[in-house]
């Protein structure tokens, strides 16, 4: 399995929409933070509209290819913009069937450690809820730890859950 990430190009676009956002009730809307009940775009409004601005030739997101083939997508913001000193990262593999298959743990490490070249910051870190028990076990079957659990402030199907906060410094990162 050979993983790859870059910047989403422009001639792209469309690909990714039918990758990700075709259908709105797709299984990783289920998982990728479902209580703030995101806004799927429209193909319209993301391919033909501005939607796609946010995403293609963005270093900070970049589609993960897998074998040649468009799988998903790993992202990182500062937390605590504008003075940018606490970064955070994500990731989504949009289609259920190629989770499971260390696509993830391939893909978010490659990912930190390219952050790490591109930032001086000590501390990258990755937040998630309690219900996401993959992603839970992703980040620290990558070393990160356990920073901060807020209870149950994350209300998704008539119940509350934990948000969860991961994280690892560089010097961790470079020993593991």
């Amino acid at each position: 399995m050979k993983v790859t990430l870059k910047p989403l190009a422009r001639e792209e676009v469309a690909a990714f929409w039918q990758l990700a956002f075709r259908d709105p009730q797709a299984a990783w809307t289920q998982w990728n933070g479902p209580y703030f009940h995101d806004h799927v775009p429209t193909y319209a409004e993301f391919v033909t509209g501005p939607g796609h601005e946010d995403y293609a030739n963005q270093p900070w997101r970049q589609v993960i290819w897998v074998d040649g083939q468009m799988v998903g997508m790993v992202f990182a913001y500062y937390d605590d913009a504008p003075l940018n000193r606490w970064l955070d990262v994500g990731i989504i593999i949009y289609d259920q069937h190629r989770w499971q298959r260390g696509i993830g743990r391939t893909t978010l490490s490659q990912w930190i450690d390219w952050l790490w070249t591109q930032t001086p910051l000590p501390h990258i870190g990755l937040t998630t809820w309690s219900g996401n028990q993959r992603m839970c076990h992703l980040a620290e079957s990558l070393g990160l730890r356990e920073e901060a659990r807020v209870r149950q402030v994350r209300y998704w199907q008539g119940r509350y859950w934990d948000s969860v906060k991961y994280g690892v410094l560089r010097e961790e990162w470079h020993k593991r």
